[in-house]
C-alpha cells in the first residue's frame, strides 16, 4: 500500500473499525446511564449558581455506583489513589513554606526590585519554569499574597498582575508531569488502563505513562508562545480595577504604632528608601527616636540604626506586615513576644475600650495591659484622628481601638467582657517562623529532588532493590507525606495548619471524577463515543487520507479544551482519556499523540475562571469578571491550540 494511503483505501478500514466498536459497545442501559450522568454533571457545572463542584461529582458517582455500573471498590479507588494523596500533601507542604516566611523571601527576590507594573510582569515570567516542578495550585496560593502585597505597596491594581500570574503558572505547569495535577491524574489513569487491560487488552496496547520530561517537548514551546503573548498582548487587554471598599475601610481606621529596631534586624545600615519603608501602602513614618534625639521629618536618605524607635501611623494590614519583618518589634511593651516559637502562639486582635475599662485615663506605658489582660498593645486608633504622639504617651480614652498581640482564644474569652465594646481577631495576622525558613526550603528541595530522581533514575534500577522501591513512581505520595511529617516535626507548621491548608474541594472533585471516568470505560460508553467521532470524521467526503489523523487529533484536542473551559481540568482528563485512546485504536493510529493531546488540552485553560483552579483563585482578589477571561484568554487559547496540534502531530507520529 502506498504511503500515505489514499482516502479510498483508508475510509473502509475506518468505517469497519468504528462499526465493530459500536457493535461491541452497543450502549446498553449502563452505558446510556453513564453518559446521562456525566452530561448531567456537565450541565450542572455550567448552569450551577452556588452548588459546590465536589457535590455534583459525588452525586454522579453515587448514582452510577448504586445503579451497578461500577462496584464500590472501583468508585472509592480514587479517594485512595496516589495522585490525590500527593496533591493533598503538596498543599500542606506549600503552607509550610508560607508559615515559615520562605514565601516572603521568595516574593522579595521575585518582585522586590520591581518599581513599575511592566517590570513586575517581566519578573513574574520566572514563575513559569518554577511551576514545572511545583504544582500550579499551591504555587499560586503561595505567590498570590506576594503579588497583592507588591500591588498595595506600589498602588497598582491587582487585576493587572493576578491573571498573568495564573496564566504563566498554567503555561509552565506542562513542562514536566509533576507541574500540574492534570498530568499526575493522567498517569494514574494510564497506569490503571495498562494494569486492567494487560498486554493483549484493547486499551493496554500502545498505552504508556507520560515520562517526566516527555511532555516538555511540546510544553516548552507552548510556554514560550504563551509568555510572549503575556508580555506583548495581554497588558493591552487586562482590566484595571481597584478595590474601593478596602480603600475606604483603610482610611477609617488609622493606628499609631512605634517599632523598635533590634540588633539582629536586616534593615540596619540601610536607608529608609532601601528598606522599603518610604512608600508603604496606608502607612506613614512620622519620626525616628534615636537615643532621645528625634529625627523628623524623616527623609528617604536617613539610615536605620540599631535600637532606633520608628513611629508610624497607618492601617492595620500594613502594621501586620511590619510585624512580620524579623528584628522589628513594637516598642511600647518590652515583654512583647518576639521569639519565633512564642510568636506563633499569638495573633493580632482589635479591641474597642469601654467606659468601664480600668485602663481608661492611663497612658499606654502605664496601663499594665499585659498584667491585666495577658495581651500587648501594638497600636492605637482614635475616632478617625491621626495621633502624632509617641504611642507610650497616648492617654487611653473610651472608644479607643487597640491593636493587640494576644494569645489564641483571646477574642472568645473577652467577647462579653464589659471592659470592651467589641473584640475581633485580625485575619491573616499569624507570625512567621523565620527561624525555620531554611529547614522548610531544604525539605521542599529534597522532595523535588526525590521526585525528579524517581522519574529519571528509578526506571533504570533493578526491581526488588531498596533503591528501586524508594524511587518508584508509586512511592511518590509516601515521600510527600514523609516530607510533610518532617515539616511538622521540625515545627515549620503545626498539624492544624497542615489540615487547614489541604483543599478538600479539589481532592474530592478529583477522586469522584476518576470514578465517573471508570464508569464511562467499564459501561462501554467511551468506546461508543470514540466510534461516533471516528465515523463522523470518516464520513467527510472532502477529507484527504493524510489529513484524517490530523483532524481526529484536532477534534480530540478541541473537545478536551472546550470541556476544560466549562468544567474542571481533572474531570476532563478522566473522561476524555479513555475516549481518546478508543479513537486512536478504532482508527488504527498510535494512541500516544491523542493521550498527549488530552493531557495538554486539559492542563491549559485560559478562557473561563472555572476551567482551572488557579483561574478561580485569582478571580476574587483581582476583581475579575468572566468576560475578562474571555477577552484575555480566548485569543491565547486559540493560539496555543493551533501550535499544540501541529507539535503533537509532528513529535508523536500517528
Amino acid at each position: 500500500m502506498p504511503f500515505p494511503p489514499t482516502l479510498a483505501q483508508i475510509e473502509p478500514a475506518l468505517q469497519d473499525a468504528a462499526g465493530a466498536l459500536v457493535a461491541e459497545a452497543s450502549l446498553g442501559w449502563r452505558g446510556l446511564l453513564s453518559i446521562a450522568v456525566v452530561a448531567g454533571v456537565l450541565v450542572g457545572l455550567i448552569a450551577r449558581r452556588n452548588t459546590p463542584v465536589e457535590l455534583l461529582f459525588l452525586a454522579g458517582l453515587v448514582i452510577v455506583t448504586l445503579a451497578g455500573v461500577i462496584d464500590a471498590p472501583t468508585a472509592l479507588a480514587g479517594f485512595a489513589s496516589g495522585p490525590v494523596l500527593l496533591i493533598g500533601s503538596l498543599f500542606a507542604i506549600a503552607a509550610g513554606l508560607r508559615t515559615t516566611g520562605a514565601l516572603d523571601w521568595v516574593g522579595d527576590r521575585l518582585l522586590g526590585g520591581a518599581k513599575t507594573e511592566g517590570a513586575a510582569l517581566g519578573r513574574l515570567v520566572l514563575v513559569a519554569p518554577v511551576s514545572a516542578v511545583v504544582l500550579n495550585t499551591p504555587l499560586v496560593a503561595m505567590l498570590a499574597p506576594v503579588v497583592l502585597d507588591w500591588c498595595r505597596k506600589h498602588n497598582v491594581s491587582p487585576s493587572r498582575l493576578l491573571m498573568p500570574l495564573s496564566y504563566l503558572t498554567i503555561l509552565g505547569g506542562v513542562g514536566t508531569t509533576i507541574g500540574t495535577s492534570t498530568t499526575l491524574v493522567c498517569n494514574a489513569i494510564l497506569s490503571d488502563l495498562q494494569t486492567a487491560s494487560g498486554d493483549e487488552g484493547a486499551y493496554g496496547e500502545g498505552v504508556s505513562e507520560i515520562g517526566l520530561l516527555e511532555i516538555a517537548w511540546v510544553g516548552a514551546p507552548l510556554a514560550v508562545i504563551g509568555v510572549v503573548y503575556m508580555l506583548m498582548v495581554a497588558p493591552r487587554l487586562l482590566p484595571n480595577r481597584t478595590d474601593l471598599m478596602r480603600k475606604l475601610g483603610d482610611k477609617r481606621r488609622e493606628y499609631l504604632v512605634e517599632m523598635l529596631v533590634q540588633p539582629q534586624c536586616a534593615m540596619i545600615g540601610k536607608t529608609i528608601q532601601e528598606a522599603g519603608l518610604r512608600r508603604l501602602p496606608g502607612l506613614f513614618l512620622i519620626e525616628i527616636d534615636r537615643n532621645g534625639e528625634v529625627i523628623t521629618p524623616v527623609t528617604p536618605r536617613d539610615v536605620i540604626q540599631s535600637h532606633d524607635r520608628l513611629v508610624f501611623t497607618g492601617v492595620v494590614e500594613t502594621i501586620a506586615d511590619l510585624e512580620r519583618i524579623p528584628g522589628l518589634v513594637p516598642a511600647v511593651d518590652m515583654t512583647y513576644e518576639f521569639q519565633p516559637a512564642q510568636q506563633t502562639r499569638r495573633q493580632l486582635a482589635e479591641a474597642v475600650l469601654s467606659r468601664s475599662s480600668p485602663v481608661i485615663g492611663r497612658t499606654v506605658r502605664d496601663a499594665n495591659f499585659r498584667q491585666v489582660y495577658n495581651a500587648a498593645i501594638v497600636a492605637v486608633h482614635r475616632n478617625g484622628e491621626r495621633l502624632t504622639n509617641k504611642i507610650g504617651d497616648v492617654r487611653l480614652e473610651p472608644g479607643d481601638t487597640l491593636l493587640l498581640q494576644t494569645p489564641s482564644g483571646f477574642s472568645d474569652a473577652h467577647r462579653n467582657n464589659r471592659d470592651f465594646y467589641l473584640v475581633s481577631e485580625v485575619s491573616g495576622s499569624s507570625a512567621r517562623r523565620h527561624d525555620r525558613a531554611l529547614v522548610a526550603i531544604g525539605l521542599f528541595l529534597l522532595l523535588i529532588g526525590w521526585l525528579i530522581a524517581g522519574a529519571l533514575v528509578g526506571p533504570l534500577l533493578t526491581e526488588g532493590t531498596v533503591a528501586a522501591a524508594m524511587l518508584d513512581r508509586k512511592a511518590q505520595p509516601v515521600v510527600a507525606i514523609a516530607v510533610l511529617m518532617a515539616m511538622i516535626g521540625t515545627r515549620c507548621l503545626t498539624a492544624s495548619q497542615a489540615r487547614r491548608a489541604i483543599d478538600l474541594q479539589v481532592l474530592i472533585t478529583i477522586a469522584a471524577a476518576m470514578g465517573l471516568g471508570a464508569a464511562l470505560k467499564q459501561s462501554g460508553a467511551a468506546d461508543f463515543l470514540a466510534a461516533f467521532l471516528v465515523n463522523g470524521v470518516a464520513s467527510w467526503d472532502s477529507l484527504s487520507a493524510s489529513a484524517t489523523p490530523w483532524v481526529l487529533l484536532a477534534v480530540v484536542y478541541v473537545t478536551s479544551m472546550v470541556l476544560t473551559e466549562m468544567i474542571t481540568n481533572v474531570a476532563v482528563a478522566t473522561i476524555m482519556l479513555p475516549l481518546a485512546i478508543g479513537v486512536a485504536h478504532s482508527a488504527g493510529y498510535s494512541p500516544q499523540p491523542f493521550i498527549m493531546a488530552v493531557a495538554i488540552a486539559a492542563s491549559l485553560s485560559f478562557a473561563t475562571p472555572i476551567g482551572y483552579q488557579t483561574n478561580l483563585m485569582v478571580m476574587g482578589p483581582g476583581g475579575y469578571q468572566p468576560k475578562d477571561y474571555l477577552r484575555v484568554g480566548l485569543p491565547l487559547s486559540a493560539l496555543i491550540a493551533t501550535a499544540a496540534v501541529l507539535l503533537l502531530g509532528l513529535l508523536w507520529p500517528f
